[in-house]
């Protein structure tokens, strides 16, 4: 019986990173790979990357100087980098990090096979293409494992907007959307092994048009037996549809929570992003999203000190967060992406950026803090996925993506339970079975 290799992955990054990376374990599984979690065990390390961070090549290089004691203990060790720092820097990881064997785009995952029996016959491989097939058509088998209660499902991939701050162009590429009859085979095969609840992920998902539209994939996942809830996450306010919206009022299974980022609340800055939306659109879109479904949690995504934000600027968007009321939202510092527009501009005061950030994270906590406790004593439903830290508690996350922490043992991980939240903490909630 032929020993099983062992494969540690490493994923960074996006929630599209997470789905990306069960992926390539799966299309290694069929090359006798089988997972581990200890970087120190395993016959191939690969890790998974993304650009969307400061000096996200430098921890990169960074990390692959760690890992080559490992590979000089174990010279039959392969080292592989994937994800979109594989797809920016190309051949020069290999340069730079001769311990790495294989190099491999976010497009071109599907070859791992091939790529991992060359490295294997003592080659090194690399592939950044951004190749005609589709990767997931090549990718259909799955095993019937058993699967967490919510798991993501890709259903877009790259981005046409080409925002001034951002990689996601260049290294996923242009707009390329899953047909749906292929999503929904998915999604079916997903619930025959016990998930119940579904991300739909995409760089720019709203703008999916795999022989319909986002609004139209949700009305038919909605349909699928045993799928119990539906989310979708990243989008763009200009794709933001009618059809869309009412589906936020009507499909039951669509859940009351929107990311929905804006950026800025400065219209000179949004239009130096190339953002192609306003603050004033942007609050109406809240509103007519707000009038189809009244207790939807919205979150949202800035970027603080962008290049030539001046006070003024940074003014309008805390006034944009005061208006909008956010439950969640993902706030970050201004740094600079080589090949980008922006990456040419002048930097704002580091110093100047930082104040600007603290004050931003305290007004959105606060905010969020003000949403959580307005949940104690509402009746919720929550989807059980795991045991809690504590004895006598489950875990799960509500309509509202709240995680919930329920004092009952007898939940069943997988089911919908009807609670009643009892106590709002910092970053969750307790709750009792109805």
């Amino acid at each position: 019986m032929t020993t099983p290799k062992k494969l540690f992955i490493k994923t960074y990054g996006c929630q599209m990173n997470v789905y990306d990376s069960e992926r390539m374990a799966e299309a290694l599984g069929g090359q006798g790979y089988v997972a581990t979690d200890r970087a120190d065990d395993a016959d191939m390390i690969l890790l998974n990357t993304c650009h969307i961070r400061e000096k996200a090549a430098e921890k990169v290089y960074s990390e692959l100087g760690r890992m080559k004691p490992l590979k000089e203990a174990n010279p039959n060790l392969k080292i592989a980098v994937a994800g979109c720092v594989a797809q920016a820097e190309g051949a020069e990881i290999m340069r730079r990090q001769p311990a790495v064997d294989l190099v491999v785009g976010p497009q071109s995952y599907h070859r791992l096979p091939e790529m991992e029996a060359k490295v294997r016959s003592g080659q090194s491989a690399l592939d950044t293409d951004f190749p005609p097939e589709d990767k997931f058509d090549h990718l259909k088998s799955r095993p019937k494992a058993r699967r967490a209660p919510a798991a993501f499902l890709t259903v877009q991939e790259g981005c046409d907007k080409f925002c001034a701050f951002c990689v996601v162009p260049y290294t996923r590429g242009s707009e390329v959307s899953r047909p749906a009859a292929r999503v929904l085979e998915e999604a079916r095969d997903l619930v025959e092994r016990g998930v119940r609840e579904v991300t739909l992920l995409g760089q720019n998902v709203n703008a999916y048009h795999g022989g319909t539209t986002l609004a139209g994939l949700i009305r038919d996942l909605a349909k699928v037996d045993g799928l119990e809830r539906i989310r979708y996450t990243t989008s763009h306010p200009n794709d933001m549809d009618d059809a869309l919206i009412a589906a936020h009022a009507e499909v039951e299974k669509l859940m009351p929570y929107l990311h929905l980022p804006v950026q800025s609340g400065s219209d000179r800055i949004l239009k130096r992003m190339n953002r192609s939306h306003t603050a004033e659109s942007y609050l109406k879109l809240i509103e007519r999203i707000r009038a189809a479904r009244p207790d939807i949690v919205m979150s949202g995504d800035f970027i603080v000190g962008f290049p030539e934000e001046t006070d003024a600027d940074f003014e309008a968007t805390l006034d944009l967060v005061r208006e909008v009321r956010y439950g969640y939202a993902y706030s970050f510092k201004y740094s600079s992406r080589p090949g980008t527009p922006a990456a040419e501009r002048p930097l704002v005061d580091p110093a100047v950026a930082d104040e600007r950030l603290q004050r931003l994270q305290a007004l959105i906590t606060e905010q969020q803090q003000e949403i959580q406790q307005s949940m104690v004593g509402r009746d919720l439903s929550v989807l059980v996925e795991k045991p809690g830290r504590l004895a006598g508690q489950m875990v799960g996350k509500s309509e509202y993506l709240h995680a919930v922490h329920i004092e009952d043992t007898t939940a069943e991980i997988g089911t919908v339970q009807k609670v009643r939240v009892v106590e709002a903490k910092r970053n969750s909630l307790s709750a009792v079975v109805r």
